[in-house]
């Protein structure tokens, strides 16, 4: 018994079967680990339902997939001034593993994947990417997104449409080009912008699926709301203002946050109304109208008015460790579990014991600064 407890890797949990550190020797194929599923007792297979669902009663439906830890701004809240230690190569998930292990999100029932990074661009199989996992919409998703800074994106656009991307996401942080090099230490604004209105021009922007995610940083970039406010009126698309929130290495301090309530209260003083906008129980912002405007503005606070009660999201990182809380320090290896040999089925008894252990909201902002959480490139936006 001590001898076959030992070969069972440190991700694998008590329940599964100890015959199972033999069989995946004889089994190194992807056919062959799905006959094996099939194979297995039925008591450790979970109802699709099940999987996604926490023990607070939140489904979760949204994976966010890091694609790489590299990227090509340096933008102080994500990327600590000395910059990060990469994970080294073999230890990244393969595009055939990011591929199994979406699919396995899908199944259970995933129906929106959001690629992150870092900067996803800088991988030259990014529109592969995009298409293997568009090949799941059969299996149940619905939705193939990316986050990106904007900077290499223009050119990319056409391909990534054809190959199945439906929405974007652009961080931009200020419209102006000084304070932007200060900001990401590289002048690169002037891309970002082409970018906007390249994928207005194809057809990004309909049904609300163009987004600027901007942080607001207290003596930084504040002053500018008014200036995305009217951005976001004169463009259909979707600007958000995201509070300054704590992660390794970006010197977060409360005296740098900027709280939701005081950016609507800046909005407002300074002539622009906005009306409230329905908006989905999951979704993290809260939206608003800009009277006579094309696009609008939303308010993203993690910090003050946290939404933890609604939060349908789950995230691999790109060195695939799931997340299940973007503050919590738990992460729990996918990676080494498909590389042992993890059925579909075990892949989501791992799934769901881990989403067991999710909180029913973050520990607070001090808590959060005081804790060792990873940089934000290395979790993924």
């Amino acid at each position: 018994q001590t001898r076959r407890m030992a070969c069972r890797p440190a991700w694998q949990p008590a329940w599964r079967p100890l015959a199972f550190c033999a069989r995946r020797r004889a089994h190194s194929t992807l056919p062959a680990r799905r006959e094996q599923a099939e194979a297995l007792p039925p008591r450790l297979a979970l109802p699709a339902d099940e999987v996604l669902t926490d023990r607070h009663g939140r489904r979760h439906t949204y994976l966010r997939l890091s694609l790489t830890e590299r990227c090509s701004l340096r933008c102080g809240y994500c990327m600590p001034a000395d910059g990060v230690k990469l994970t080294a190569a073999e230890r990244l998930l393969k595009p055939a593993e990011m591929l199994r292990i979406a699919e396995a999100f899908v199944l259970a029932g995933v129906t929106k994947i959001r690629l992150t990074g870092g900067e996803p661009t800088v991988r030259a199989d990014l529109e592969e990417v995009v298409g293997s996992l568009s090949s799941l919409r059969p299996l149940g998703l619905e939705h193939v997104a990316l986050t990106s800074n904007g900077v290499a994106l223009r050119r990319r656009l056409p391909a990534l449409r054809t190959a199945g991307l439906d929405s974007i996401n652009l961080s931009l942080d200020t419209l102006d080009r000084r304070r932007f090099e200060q900001i990401c230490r590289r002048d690169a604004l002037p891309k970002v912008l082409e970018t906007i209105d390249a994928a207005i021009d194809h057809g990004y922007a309909d049904n609300g699926h163009l987004k600027l995610n901007c942080v607001v940083l207290g003596g930084v970039n504040e002053d500018e709301l008014p200036a995305f406010a009217r951005f976001a009126a004169e463009r259909p698309l979707d600007v958000r203002f995201i509070e300054y929130m704590p992660f390794g290495g970006n010197n977060w301090s409360e005296a740098k946050l900027v709280p939701a309530a005081e950016m609507r209260a800046r909005l407002l003083a300074s002539g622009i109304a906005l009306t409230p906008v329905d908006t989905h129980a999951h979704d993290t912002a809260r939206s608003y109208a800009l009277d006579g405007g094309r696009g609008r503005v939303s308010f993203i606070s993690s910090m003050t008015e946290h939404f933890c009660s609604g939060c349908n999201r789950v995230r691999v990182t790109a060195d695939g460790n799931l997340k299940v809380c973007l503050f919590g320090q738990r992460e729990l290896s996918l990676r080494d579990a498909l590389r042992e040999g993890a059925s579909t089925v075990e892949l989501h008894a791992l799934i769901h014991a881990a989403l067991g252990r999710k909180h029913a909201r973050h520990a607070g902002m001090h808590e959060i600064a005081r804790q060792a959480v990873r940089p934000m490139t290395t979790i993924g936006g």
